[in-house]
């Protein structure tokens, strides 16, 4: 294995993951109201997200970025929809509830997973953020074999598990001090900035899809 692929795309990885946007707000409130591993998991579906987009980028598959470009409407409405679900859900959520279920170990992880994953997979920006890294940094040659551009996706995909891990790990430092007020407000807030997240995204594409008809 040719480690300087692998690091080159572990530094993508980090780069791509480290933005605290909604997604990051998801999972830091997962991890206080559910646990290190619940908001970690919900990481690694952000993390394989990622991965699926930089395999896009990496081998230029034109077909699917113009499928993407043509779909991108449909794909804005069903991110902005699970958004305004997910945030809304966490902000009428019952903290009473939450603790129980903490206390009893009752998890869900795939849905964790999954909720995260089909969330970043449907902003279809990411896959023009990943085209662009990789061409800033030159990390991506025509000369690199196959080989190397699995490995370069290898370390895309590390990268942004060991950023979740390591976020999760440490917002799960101040999970003991977390009482029923607190996580009360924590799911308020969370719910809330990922609601307005949603609304802003989709006030910012009617804008500038107007724009583009006049």
């Amino acid at each position: 294995m040719d480690f300087s692929f692998f690091f080159d795309g572990f530094i993508v990885g980090l780069i791509a993951s480290v933005p605290l946007g909604p997604i990051g707000v998801l999972c830091i409130q997962r991890t206080l109201s559910k646990g290190r591993w619940s908001g970690f998991i919900s990481g690694l579906g952000a993390a394989s997200s990622d991965a699926i987009y930089a395999i896009i980028a990496c081998f230029s598959l034109s077909y699917v970025v113009s499928f993407i470009e043509k779909q991108m409407l449909w794909l804005q409405i069903f991110g902005v929809a699970l958004m305004l679900f997910l945030g809304l859900r966490i902000f009428y959520s019952n903290p009473a509830k939450q603790l129980r279920r903490q206390k009893s170990n009752s998890k869900n992880f795939v849905q964790d997973f999954a909720s995260v994953f089909f969330l970043t997979i449907s902003n279809p920006l990411y896959v023009f953020l990943f085209i662009g890294i990789f061409a800033g940094l030159r990390f991506v040659q025509p000369e690199n074999d196959i080989f190397g551009q699995l490995v370069l996706i290898l370390g895309v995909l590390a990268g942004a598990s060991a950023w979740w891990f390591a976020l999760t790990s440490i917002v799960n430092l101040f999970r003991a001090k977390i009482n029923l007020r607190r996580l009360w407000w924590i799911n308020k807030i969370a719910g809330g900035v990922i609601v307005l997240a949603a609304l802003f995204s989709f006030l910012y594409w009617l804008i500038h899809d107007f724009f583009q008809w006049i």
